[in-house]
């Protein structure tokens, strides 16, 4: 049966995807910003909604995308298909360790799987979707210092104990954090996630910033229904 998210300007099908449409993703592809974006890299696009997302914002780009399981990433090649962006988007089934497109990238975001310390999902395809190890971090770090261009940029979203660790490896590989984005549920709520926005070659002050998701329990936040706007039919 489908499972159908509806968009403004897309529809995303969520059919045979491990891992459905969630809140980490919509808020990592709405609340980054890059001035030069010619070129996107998603890794483990699952369902696409991320790059689908980035291809509406910005319009001249070529929005690549890369997934490891077989079935999600049939699912996000023909979401990718059915949208108004379709002639800008490519998608690869494979891990973004087996990608063979050495072209550089002006941006390379991704929404990992990053439940490090906690119990394997015993569905094989989940447990694919949201476990790793620090080992899967350090591989993406050194691809993206490899794969983007001078002034690229990484984006992830990620818990607070897993950013902290990230930002020692990513400085090894002249991976600087630029930016900083806070993510609470509620405002008095300790943080729960943080956006980060490593740049190649970055030498600046860290920007740093809160977001919080609920303004009251079910009740969304003004810089939440701010952000997400531009996206969902609801705001």
């Amino acid at each position: 049966m489908a499972s159908i998210f509806q968009f403004k300007e897309f529809a995303v099908d969520q059919s045979d995807c491990a891992m459905k449409i969630n809140t980490d993703g919509v808020l990592l592809a709405a609340l980054v910003q890059v001035d030069s974006s010619s070129r996107i890299l998603d890794i483990g696009t699952g369902t696409g909604v991320i790059a689908l997302m980035l291809a509406q914002r910005y319009v001249k780009s070529e929005v690549v995308a890369v997934e490891i399981d077989p079935a999600a990433a049939k699912r996000a090649a023909s979401n990718f298909r059915n949208s108004i962006f379709g002639d800008r988007m490519v998608m690869h089934a494979c891990s973004f360790q087996h990608l063979d497109d050495t072209k550089p990238y002006d941006f390379i975001i991704s929404n990992p799987p990053f439940y490090t310390d906690s119990l394997h999902n015993p569905d094989a395809r989940k447990k694919l979707a949201r476990h790793t190890n620090l080992e899967f971090f350090n591989e993406l770090l050194q691809f993206s210092a490899r794969s983007l261009c001078v002034k690229g940029c990484l984006a992830l979203i990620v818990p607070t104990l897993l950013a902290d660790e990230l930002k020692a490896i990513a400085e090894k590989l002249d991976l600087r954090l630029e930016r900083e984005i806070l993510i609470r549920s509620f405002e008095e709520d300790v943080v729960i996630r943080k956006i980060v926005i490593y740049q190649k070659g970055y030498f600046g002050d860290v920007v740093v910033s809160d977001f919080i998701i609920y303004q009251e329990k079910g009740i969304y936040s003004d810089m939440y229904k701010a952000a997400l706007q531009p996206y969902f039919l609801a705001f």
